[in-house]
């Protein structure tokens, strides 16, 4: 159980896309609006490669709320974890990658704390979450598996 005003927002998708490929794309937060409409540019903050501690900022919506993205556990292709902070909540969690058959499993488990004004909303805020990540990441899979998908990102 998780404490009060912490939303848990878990699920999956089947990507048929090599394991490599998808932990790749999504390690890299440069590469989310490609397939996030809400998340308008992203930056680097840290020097490459990509890996534990890396940090990103982004700018969500057509208001640009700044987000900052730290990874926070890196096992690649199978673990990524990230704590992301705006003025609104703080996200915390991992998502899982595993091989299966012609295709990844990716399986995301994060647990959302509202800040200020948003905690209002507490209740929305797990259903809303579920549904966001769900069109975000299925969004990612129809971009991996575009026949014209052969970047590595």
């Amino acid at each position: 159980m998780y404490p009060k005003g912490v939303a848990n927002v878990t699920g999956s998708v089947r990507i048929v896309a090599p394991l490599d490929k998808v932990f790749d794309t999504v390690a890299d937060s440069r590469n989310e609006p490609s397939f996030n409409a809400a998340m308008t540019e992203v930056e680097l903050l840290t020097p490459e490669p990509i890996g534990l501690g890396t940090r990103f900022h982004a700018r969500m919506g057509r208001a640009g709320m700044d987000m900052f993205v730290e990874l926070t556990q890196f096992d690649p292709p199978h673990r990524l974890g990230s704590l992301t902070t705006s003025a609104m909540m703080e996200t915390s969690g991992t998502l899982t990658f595993a091989s299966e058959e012609d295709a990844t499993l990716m399986v995301w488990d994060w647990q959302v704390r509202p800040k200020g004004w948003f905690r209002i909303l507490g209740p929305l805020v797990g259903p809303l979450g579920r549904r966001m990540e769900r069109k975000i990441w299925t969004a990612l899979k129809r971009k991996l598996e575009a026949p014209d998908s052969t970047d590595p990102a």
